[in-house]
């Protein structure tokens, strides 16, 4: 089974961090993800910049509205996103208490939706064919 693992952190815990506290936890992460990928758990991932470059979307009054930062200002924001390939939840968790980002903020683990999934990925494939025709 897919999981789609979302880290939180605190930003403002990350930014006060020594450079080479900073460095040395990216560096335990890293670790342990290599450590998934030897175990086929690592089904990809990746960081997210800070929440204060990006925008939130949303469908107001018919129109769509751009605003500056996350949709919610929290303390803890998704840092990154990890694709874990586990037996069933309780391996995932298993597999990620482990994961030295846990230390850093809250790992929130929800199984894929795997028949939506595949739905994207005919529909990807079946315009790819078609690009690939004309």
């Amino acid at each position: 089974m897919k999981f789609v693992c979302l880290g939180y952190i605190d930003a403002s815990m990350w930014e006060s961090l020594p450079k080479e506290e900073a460095e040395k936890a990216m560096e335990d992460c890293m670790a342990y993800d290599n450590e998934l990928r030897k175990g086929g758990h690592f089904a990809g991932g990746g960081a997210l910049a800070a929440p204060q470059n990006g925008v939130t979307l949303r469908h107001q009054n018919g129109q769509v509205r751009v605003t500056d930062g996350p949709f919610i200002e929290t303390k803890e924001q998704i840092g990154g996103i990890l694709l874990l390939e586990a037996r069933d939840l309780n391996h995932a968790i298993q597999l990620m208490s482990k994961h030295p980002g846990v230390r850093m903020g809250p790992f929130e683990i929800r199984p894929a939706d795997e028949a939506m999934n595949l739905q994207i990925l005919e529909i990807s494939e079946r315009l790819a064919k078609e690009a690939s025709a004309t």
